[in-house]
């Protein structure tokens, strides 16, 4: 059996130098904010011609460098957001629109300002704190505080992983990239919880065992089915990286990231934690007996 408890300082300084070159980036070089955060134009065209293609417009876009604007389909309209556009260029674009690839009606033309950018930076910030205190709420009154503590540590341990990644990289953060980050904040959690409920069982039903051995065990018998709910998660995202196209593609990436520090977490890093912050029986260590 293979001895995670015993082998955790390892664990965790895999985790430490991970977790100190994100925060490392995020101090030197921050994050890539995109048009929800910084501001920027949006534009929603509805096309006269039937069957265009998001391809087109970013091909139409590239005249102006803005092919890799956020660009999404609304049933039978485009929502095109890009750097903020003077009302001159904007007109230059619209143009270029029309003659490359046909007639629209312009339905919606607004100017993200950098104000409202701000505002969504906290409320995004506001809802990661909030979700990670109902966590600890939850798994307090499920198990106990220090399986909560445990947990949410894993979870930042995730977060920061994810975000650091996008620093590094300088790949686009806009609100999808929140949305991500709150979808990987309740899969690792449900993924840590399952192991944090077999401990619990085997507390029961191995009240002899060491305690080190009970949680090697424990993680043992929830491998597999972290193993592969991971990688039927991952082959979905990796299809949706490679063949989502532009608008989803930062959204998967970032599911993506996630889930592998997710799974790597709740079986090396969670349990861990919780070993070591359970007080040793007064006199007696808690030694690894596999």
């Amino acid at each position: 059996m293979m001895d995670f408890i015993g082998k955790r300082k390892i664990w965790y300084a895999l985790s430490l130098i991970v977790i100190l070159v994100a925060i490392g980036s995020l101090f030197m070089q921050g994050l890539n904010f995109g048009i929800d955060f910084r501001g920027g134009t949006l534009l929603q065209l509805k096309f006269e011609k039937a069957g265009i293609t998001g391809t087109e417009i970013r091909a139409a876009l590239e005249e102006f460098g803005l092919e890799k604007s956020s660009l999404q389909q609304s049933e039978d309209s485009f929502i095109i957001k890009t750097a903020e556009l003077s009302r001159e260029k904007q007109a230059d674009v619209l143009q270029t629109l029309e003659s490359k690839i046909g007639k629209f009606t312009l339905l919606r033309s607004e100017s993200v300002g950098p104000v409202i950018g701000d505002e969504l930076r906290r409320v995004g910030l506001l809802a990661l704190v909030i979700a990670a205190v109902l966590q600890i709420i939850y798994i307090t009154i499920r198990f106990e505080f220090r399986f909560g503590i445990a947990a949410i540590l894993a979870l930042m341990h995730d977060a920061i992983i994810t975000v650091g990644f996008f620093s590094l990289f300088q790949y686009e953060v806009d609100l999808t990239f929140i949305a991500a980050i709150l979808t990987v904040i309740g899969y690792s959690i449900n993924d840590t919880i399952v192991i944090f409920d077999r401990i619990r069982e085997n507390l029961k039903l191995m009240r002899k065992e060491e305690l080190a051995a009970l949680v090697n065990k424990s993680i043992k018998q929830n491998l597999v089915r972290s193993i592969n709910t991971s990688l039927s998660v991952a082959f979905v995202l990796v299809a949706l990286l490679v063949l989502g196209g532009e608008t989803t593609r930062y959204f998967s990436l970032a599911m993506l990231v996630g889930v592998i520090a997710g799974v790597y977490s709740s079986i090396f890093i969670a349990s861990a934690l919780w070993y070591d912050f359970v007080p040793a029986v007064k006199g007696q260590k808690k030694p690894v007996k596999i």
